[in-house]
């Protein structure tokens, strides 16, 4: 099994970087056209209770629906490729992102926002100086969380000819190649944990003090 693998890693070597490289640009923008909708309406539903269930609801439903049900009824709408795939790995990463981005702002502890409203600084100071600061932690476990379930999801963008490691899973069921099957498994989940490893790398470097 092990030298099959190997030789088809030697043989097909060029082809593999290349769905990586599909597999993780998929991913990638999923998930940060999930940060650019999900942290926004989180901010947004943190402050204005009322509205958290409308703006957070319809991602709920979707995220039930399973992903490749969604990649399927997309197809009539955006084709194949990598748009339907892109889109529907957005609305699997939206819910961790803005529900964590809701979590992180309304646990701001009150007493810090108003000690800094009454040193005198301006509403867009108490935002960006100290509320964000202090929901970062949060919106980034969010988003690390979006960007392992992305890039463990995004194998079955290659059902509709998007690309990525998927090809080499359904390659291997298409040819009943067990050998295939754990490679293309053991290759998107090494590429999860360096992802999830990088991205805790880049918290502590961003976040200091979270290690003081």
């Amino acid at each position: 099994m092990w030298e099959k693998m190997i030789a088809y890693i030697l043989t097909h070597g060029d082809a593999l970087l290349v769905q990586i490289g599909t597999h993780l640009w998929i991913s990638l923008a999923a998930l940060a056209a999930a940060v650019l909708i999900g942290v926004p309406c989180g901010y947004l539903a943190a402050d204005s209770p009322g509205i958290e269930k409308w703006i957070s609801a319809p991602f709920h439903v979707l995220r039930v629906i399973p992903s490749l049900a969604i990649l399927v009824l997309l197809i009539p709408i955006a084709g194949t490729g990598a748009l339907p795939a892109v889109i529907a790995l957005t609305i699997l990463a939206v819910p961790p992102v803005l529900l964590n981005t809701i979590v992180g702002f309304r646990d701001v502890p009150f007493f810090m926002t108003e000690s800094a409203a009454g040193i005198g600084m301006t509403d867009r100071e108490i935002l960006w100086k100290v509320r964000v600061p202090l929901a970062l932690p949060m919106i980034f476990a969010g988003i690390r969380t979006a960007l392992v379930e992305v890039i463990a999801s995004a194998a079955l963008a290659a059902r509709i000819g998007a690309g990525g490691l998927g090809e080499v899973i359904f390659t291997g069921l298409g040819l009943n190649r067990m050998d295939l099957l754990l490679l293309g498994g053991i290759l998107v989940a090494a590429l999860s944990l360096l992802c999830g490893g990088l991205f805790d790398a880049l918290t502590r470097r961003l976040m200091p003090y979270r290690n003081l």
